[in-house]
C-alpha cells in the first residue's frame, strides 16, 4: 500500500486503495475505442524455456483491451522460431506478431540499415526494442504502447493495466509513464544497481558538479532502471535510445529532452516484483551487473555533458571518491531498513558491489573522455524514415511474410 507523497519533479501515481482489477480493465476497454493499445515483449528465446514467461502468457490471455501484442524474439533459429509461434499461439488478442530478429527477412533489413549507419550497433535489448517500436509504427494499430520484460516471476496482469492506464486514459496528458515497484525478492532486497549505483552516483554528481535539473529529474524516479514503461505513439518517432545496458536511463533522459515534466509520470504497478537476477561479475567487466554499471554511468556522463557539464580526469576522480562515501552510507541505511523488516542483508556483498561500481565509474568516465565522438544511441525512426522512406512498409511486409510463411493458420485475424 503506497502513500500519496509527491517527491521530485515528475508526478507519482500511487496504489492507494488496491482498486478492483475488473473495474480497471473495464475502463481500459472503454479507452481502447479512443486510444488503441499495443504491448511490446522483448524476449530471448531462452526465456521461453525459463520459469516466468509461460505464466506471463497465461496472464496476458485474459487481458481484454489490447489491439496488438508484438514479441521481439532474439537468438532463435528457425526451429526455435516455430516453437515460439506455438508457444504464443494461446494468446487470443486480435493481432499477435513475432519479430524473428535472426530470421533472413529481418536480417536483410538490418543489413540495409547498417550499410547507411542507421542500424543499432550492439546486440541486445535496446536493438530488440528499437525494431519492435518500428513495427508498432509500421502496423499503425496502437496509439498507446506499453513494454515490459519477459522474466517477471511475480507477474500479474494488473501490472500491465496500471502501467498503461496513464497513457491510455484520454483525459490525462501524459506522454510517458515509468513503472515502479518494491524490489524485494524472497527475504532480501533486490535492485542493487539502483540502490548502490544510480542513486548514490546522482547524489555524488550533485555535490561535485552542482545543481542540475537533469539530476533532479533522475532522482525523482523511485526505480529508474525498471524495464516497464508506456508511451504514446508520437513519442516513438523521435526518441533515440541506447543500444547498450544504458537503455532504461538513456530513455528516461531522452524523454526529458523532448517533453515537459508535466507530461511525464511514474506509476506504482506492483506490491512485489521478482525476476531473473544478473550476476555481479567481479571478474569480467563485459558481463552482468559490472557491464551494466559501466554503460549506465557512461549514459549519465554523456547526457550531462550535452547540457554543459565539464568532465576532466580530476573531476572523475572526485565523483568516484564522493560516490564511494555516499554509497557506503546507503549500505548502512539499507541494512537498518532490512533489519526492521526482518529481511536478510549481507553487508560484505553490498560493500563489494560498491567497490566494483566505484571502479566502474572511473572506467566509464575515462572511456567518455577518451572517446568524445562515441555515439551509442540508435537513430530515431524519424531519421531512418527520412533516409529510407519505405522502411516501415518493408518492415511490416517482412514480419507479415514470416507470419504467413511459417506455421500457417496460427494467429489468423
Amino acid at each position: 500500500m503506497g502513500d500519496f507523497y509527491q517527491n521530485g519533479i515528475v508526478t507519482t501515481l500511487h496504489n492507494l486503495r488496491c482498486r478492483d482489477l475488473e473495474d480497471l480493465e473495464k475502463e481500459l476497454v472503454e479507452f481502447s475505442h479512443v486510444r488503441p493499445m499495443s504491448l511490446v515483449l522483448p524476449s530471448l528465446y531462452s526465456e521461453l524455456e525459463g520459469p516466468a514467461l509461460s505464466h506471463i502468457v497465461d496472464e496476458l490471455s485474459d487481458v481484454p483491451y489490447l489491439s496488438e501484442i508484438i514479441i521481439g524474439l532474439d537468438r532463435a533459429d528457425q526451429d526455435q522460431y516455430l516453437h515460439a509461434r506455438e508457444f504464443f499461439s494461446r494468446l487470443p488478442q486480435p493481432n499477435v506478431r513475432i519479430l524473428w530478429n535472426d530470421g533472413p527477412r529481418l536480417q536483410a533489413i538490418h543489413k540495409k540499415l547498417e550499410a547507411q549507419d542507421l542500424a543499432p550497433t550492439e546486440l541486445g535489448k535496446g536493438r530488440n526494442v528499437w525494431y519492435c517500436m518500428g513495427y508498432m509504427l509500421a502496423s499503425g494499430r496502437g496509439e498507446a504502447v506499453a513494454l515490459h520484460d519477459c522474466d517477471i516471476l511475480t507477474y500479474k496482469r494488473e501490472m500491465l493495466a496500471r502501467l498503461i492506464y496513464p497513457i491510455a486514459n484520454p483525459n490525462f496528458n501524459y506522454e510517458y509513464a515509468k513503472g515502479f515497484y518494491s524490489r524485494i525478492g524472497g527475504d532480501k532486497m533486490g535492485g542493487r544497481v539502483t540502490r548502490l549505483l544510480v542513486t548514490p552516483l546522482i547524489r555524488a554528481l550533485k555535490k561535485v558538479i552542482g545543481h542540475s535539473e537533469w539530476l533532479d529529474y533522475l532522482d525523482s524516479f523511485r526505480y529508474p532502471l525498471a524495464g516497464e514503461f508506456a508511451m504514446r505513439r508520437d513519442v516513438v518517432n523521435d526518441i533515440r535510445i541506447p543500444s547498450d545496458w544504458g537503455l532504461e536511463v538513456g530513455l528516461l533522459l531522452e524523454i526529458k529532452r523532448n517533453f515537459a515534466n508535466n507530461r511525464i509520470c511514474q506509476v506504482d504497478i506492483a506490491d512485489t516484483y521478482d525476476h531473473k537476477h544478473q550476476e555481479l561479475s567481479l571478474e569480467d567487466a563485459e558481463k552482468g551487473l559490472s557491464k551494466m554499471s559501466v554503460d549506465i554511468s557512461k549514459s549519465i556522463f554523456r547526457k550531462l555533458a550535452t547540457n554543459g557539464a565539464v568532465f576532466t580526469p580530476e573531476i572523475i576522480r572526485s565523483i568516484k571518491a564522493t560516490y564511494f562515501r555516499v554509497a557506503l552510507d546507503f549500505v548502512e541505511t539499507y541494512r537498518n531498513d532490512a533489519l526492521i523488516n526482518g529481511l536478510g542483508y549481507d553487508v560484505h556483498t553490498e560493500e563489494r558491489s560498491v567497490e566494483l561500481f566505484a571502479k566502474n565509474i572511473v572506467d566509464a568516465g575515462n572511456h567518455f573522455l577518451e572517446n568524445p565522438m562515441d555515439t551509442p544511441f540508435v537513430p530515431s525512426w524519424n531519421r531512418v524514415i527520412s533516409a529510407q522512406p519505405d522502411i516501415l512498409t518493408e518492415l511490416r511486409k517482412a514480419v507479415e511474410e514470416d507470419h504467413q510463411e511459417y506455421s500457417p493458420g496460427l494467429f489468423e485475424t
